[in-house]
């Protein structure tokens, strides 16, 4: 059958159900390694009632946060076809509400917190399945050296094994429901689990109840994950294959709890349910297969988290970078420098908290907030679909309450670790505002001029041989987004700063799209073999390299014979050689003299010092090859009136 997103068709097939399963369950499917570990921290003397109440809080969750927010209603919020927070907000930037930024930026911001931790959480609970063999194994050692094997993975991609993905965690989940099943029936009391009863029953009469929460929580910490990866695999392959996955995730976990159950009494100290459940013939065959798991589960994350930064880059929230694209799969894009810095997290989170149980109190808290975040775009979404407030409503009120209890039993958390994300998503979030406040206090600043005014002295220039020739065509990048209007600074640069003549005078005004895999372009000949203004529609997943499409433009324009590239020089033009090609750009410089708050001119510095994090103008469009002169020129911040100096009376 086939499965339609709106913007785009994915077809549902047995290998696609299974490919799914590999690109985004990692998260989700590598809970049961510490979820019940956790709950048990919280009570090491448990009683068959905790155990069987804290199931029923997993299998709710599971059910209410994982499969009626994300699968039956976020998945269908898709943008031409993506998914996650920031293609939401992509989503409703129309949407008449100045302050849903606010929700996008925070929400992707935690959701990268929580990609620095994932993968030491996940690799450090597998690795530790081998103390079970010897317990003086050196964790901390093998664990810092299969994440930095991940990390140096990430810039040759995942087309070549990412079809083992999909196989792989199929044998994993199978795994998890068969080790789940075989202690089902060790205490049969844990199917009373089903009941929310004894969910509702444990958080009332449990005087932790938030401890509680706060480790039930982790079962749940991948469906953000799940949401984000909507564009790689379709709603409906996710769908299907999501009651699969949720089967053997809950008989994984009523196995552990029936064993809890039945070992109830027995010091456990130090012992994980996930691993004891596994018969001791097959538990090193486990643990491989767990540490499988948390790789595949690792690279999901790690590859959401840098198509976060190239949405982010897009979207006017972050500087721009190097962007690499490993292989043609699409989503597979590689950025060196986040890669360096989730690497430092990653290693630095298995360093400050040493083993898992103390990963897991920094876990949770940050993606507590991405939901939030999440609930409250979707509820906007909602609202452009005119479906009825009293649904919405009840949408936000369910939601709302359920994210804003597991917020607070994480906020328990934050002395014991929860510090750690917050710090991360915090830093990430402060770089996205104040970048995105910065571009809009530039844009305002600008002055532009009406192009039709420009042509007459253009073509004076071109003509006028007593101006040596700059060159034969000449490119500017502009920064307006009307085709009628041109940067005052940019016909400076032409006129007034050295007059440049050139045969052809090329202005490029780069528009970054809503659509993510976008590539169109517009030329208008303002002035026949002088003047093109060209318009380049480009999506926020592309990599934008100007002069690559701008030769593709110029092939069509020849082709159309709407241009003659050759050179004008006698000596070259005889010979039929092109005439050469220069680009400037202009690069406006806060200036220090402008009359301005002191809150403006706070965001004006620190924007300064965070074009450091970034790359130069010319390599962020693909200019590297290409003859490039940057042109530096003031930007002139003045609200209000500017002290203005007075000719001296003596």
């Amino acid at each position: 059958m086939a499965a339609q997103s709106s913007g785009s068709i994915r077809r549902v097939t047995l290998m696609s159900l299974i490919m799914t399963m590999g690109i985004v369950f990692g998260d989700i499917g590598t809970s049961p390694l510490y979820v019940m570990k956790a709950i048990t921290g919280v009570n090491p003397g448990y009683t068959s009632e905790y155990i069987i109440g804290a199931v029923s809080c997993i299998i709710w969750t599971l059910t209410l946060q994982t499969t009626v927010k994300y699968v039956l209603i976020a998945l269908r919020a898709d943008h031409n076809g993506e998914g996650g927070v920031l293609s939401l907000y992509s989503l409703l930037k129309r949407v008449k509400a100045k302050w849903i930024y606010i929700p996008a930026v925070i929400g992707a911001s935690t959701l990268i917190a929580d990609g620095v931790i994932t993968p030491a959480v996940t690799v450090t609970s597998a690795i530790e399945g081998l103390q079970d063999f010897s317990p003086d194994v050196p964790v901390i050692g093998i664990v810092i050296t299969v994440i930095a094997a991940i990390f140096i993975f990430q810039r040759y991609g995942t087309g070549t094994i990412g079809k083992f993905f999909g196989p792989f965690m199929l044998l994993w989940f199978l795994m998890l429901g068969a080790t789940g099943m075989a202690h089902l029936f060790d205490n049969a009391g844990i199917l009373k689990a089903f009941n929310p009863y004894y969910a509702i029953n444990l958080l009332i009469n449990y005087p932790a109840w938030f401890l509680i929460l706060g480790a039930v929580f982790l079962c749940t910490t991948g469906a953000e994950a799940l949401y984000s990866d909507l564009g790689h695999c379709g709603r409906w392959n996710i769908t299907y294959s999501w009651l699969f996955v949720k089967v053997m995730l809950i008989l994984n976990y009523l196995g552990q709890g029936a064993w809890l159950i039945n070992m109830q009494g027995t010091d456990l100290k130090g012992v994980n349910p996930f691993y004891a459940i596994i018969p001791h013939e097959i538990l090193f065959l486990g643990i491989i297969m767990s540490t499988g798991a948390a790789i595949i589960a690792s690279q999901a994350l790690l590859s959401g988290s840098f198509t976060i930064f190239s949405e982010a880059i897009n979207l006017d929230f972050w500087p721009r970078l190097r962007i690499k694209f490993p292989s043609e799969h699409k989503g597979q894009l590689y950025i060196p420098i986040i890669n360096l810095f989730l690497f430092s997290g990653c290693i630095l989170t298995v360093l400050i908290f040493r083993n898992s149980s103390n990963m897991e109190a920094a876990y949770g808290l940050a993606i507590t907030i991405t939901m939030l975040c999440t609930t409250l775009l979707l509820a906007l979404w909602m609202k452009t679909k005119n479906i009825n407030r009293w649904i919405i409503a009840a949408f936000l009120m369910v939601f709302i309450t359920i994210e804003s209890i597991f917020l607070i039993s994480n906020a328990f958390k934050f002395a014991h670790g929860g510090w750690y994300t917050i710090l991360l998503g915090g830093i990430v979030c402060a770089v996205m505002l104040i970048w995105r406040r910065a571009i809009r206090i530039r844009r305002s600043f600008v002055e532009y001029l009406q192009i039709k005014d420009q042509l007459e002295i253009i073509s004076d220039i071109k003509d006028d041989t007593t101006i040596p020739r700059y060159a034969s065509n000449l490119v500017y990048v502009s920064k307006s987004d009307k085709p009628d209007e041109v940067e005052s600074k940019l016909m400076y640069s032409i006129i007034n700063k050295s007059p440049k003549r050139a045969d052809h005078y090329w202005i490029i005004r780069i528009h970054h799209e809503n659509n993510p895999d976008t590539l169109d372009y517009k030329c208008d000949v303002l002035i026949p073999e002088t003047l093109y203004s060209i318009d380049m529609y480009i999506g926020y997943r592309i990599n934008p390299r100007v002069s690559v499409f701008l030769r593709q433009i110029i092939e069509d324009l020849t082709d159309e014979g709407k241009i003659n590239l050759t050179s004008r020089h006698p000596s070259l033009e005889k010979r039929g050689i092109a005439g050469d090609f220069r680009f400037i750009i202009i690069h406006r410089v806060f200036d220090p003299a402008s009359y301005c708050s002191s809150a403006d001119r706070t965001i004006m510095n620190l924007y300064k010092k965070l074009r450091y994090l970034g790359i130069s103008d010319s390599t962020a469009f693909g200019l590297d090859t290409s003859i490039v002169s940057v042109e530096t020129v003031p930007l002139i911040i003045n609200r209000g009136q500017a002290c203005r100096i007075r000719r001296h009376i003596s």
